[in-house]
């Protein structure tokens, strides 16, 4: 079973050692998959030359693309490429996650791979980075890569959410497992995995003195793994590989990746957008942040890309 067929990788314009291209050249060895290496660059000092011939604005745009794609045919010659369908795009344009998702719909990419980075201090928070607009707005798969190796045997970790009584989540939550098994297959990984339940309300137990709070914990726990259970029957995954924990999904995820020695997270993103988006983000958001290994986004069935072509 392939992993992927067509990867979309985004090259570190300032980077000479690129996370993202070794893993997306390892996934397209394991999986015969093409790959296309893309930049996105704009000059804002070409702004200022409005006063130049349409000509000369044209050729002093077009020397940049050129050397861009120079570097990175250049960077290329120190990888094995060998029998590995390759191809190059650098963009003209002043939204990188614009440039990014519209290749990855008229190049019908199956993912998206990135190098992540940390974003310091309250700053994310308001201004948005390429990779949350990725993990919000790409019509496929995003595989933000971090530092951690991929060994053999290794673990992936679908993070899975149980308490949804509608057809969206079982949906979401049957192509999060999916995905995981397809790299699982690919890595000669095992799956496992998890499902974060909310303890007690305090403000009940405040409320309600004999609130049973410990019978609460237990018949909440109790119906998670039942539910997990269930889920995990339809993929022959074992009890032992089912993880079940109280807390919020940005704490339990990362605990239990680091637990794990985990080389992939996988679980879903929406697309919220607006102010809740700036705010708020998805558990994917607040995940990347704190895990030290790779996390693969999945989008719902039927996901549309807010970004049109």
């Amino acid at each position: 079973m392939s992993c992927v067929n067509n990867i979309l990788v985004v090259l570190d314009s300032d980077k000479q050692q690129q996370k993202a291209l070794n893993r997306a050249l390892h996934l397209a060895r394991i999986s015969q998959a093409s790959v296309t290496l893309m930049l996105s660059i704009y000059d804002f000092s070409y702004e200022m030359t409005t006063m130049l011939a349409a000509d000369e604005r044209n050729s002093m745009r077009d020397s940049l693309i050129n050397d861009r794609k120079v570097w990175i045919e250049d960077l290329l010659e120190d990888y094995n490429t060998r029998e590995l369908d390759i191809s190059i795009k650098v963009l003209w344009h002043n939204r990188p996650y614009e440039a990014i998702i519209e290749t990855a719909i008229t190049g019908e990419h199956d993912i998206i791979v990135k190098a992540t980075h940390a974003h310091e201090g309250f700053a994310h928070l308001i201004f948005t980075p390429t990779d949350w607009h990725l993990l919000r707005k790409a019509p496929c798969h995003v595989l933000l890569v971090k530092e951690h190796e991929w060994p053999e045997n290794g673990k992936v970790l679908a993070a899975i959410h149980t308490t949804g009584d509608n057809d969206h989540h079982d949906s979401l939550n049957y192509r999060i497992t999916e995905s995981a098994q397809r790299f699982a297959n690919c890595l000669h990984s095992e799956v496992h995995l998890v499902n974060a339940y909310p303890g007690a309300p305090v403000t009940i137990a405040a409320e309600i003195p004999e609130f049973d709070t410990g019978n609460y914990r237990e018949v909440i726990a109790e119906n998670h793994q039942q539910a997990l259970a269930k889920h995990a029957q339809r993929f022959s995954i074992p009890e032992s590989r089912q993880h079940v924990r109280e807390g919020l999904p940005e704490q339990v995820i990362p605990e239990l990746a680091e637990e794990l020695d985990a080389e992939l997270v996988v679980l879903g993103t929406i697309g919220r957008t607006g102010l809740s988006a700036a705010l708020l983000g998805n558990t994917a958001e607040h995940v990347i942040e704190q895990i030290n290994c790779d996390l693969l986004a999945v989008k719902p069935a039927g996901f549309e890309s807010p970004v049109k072509v």
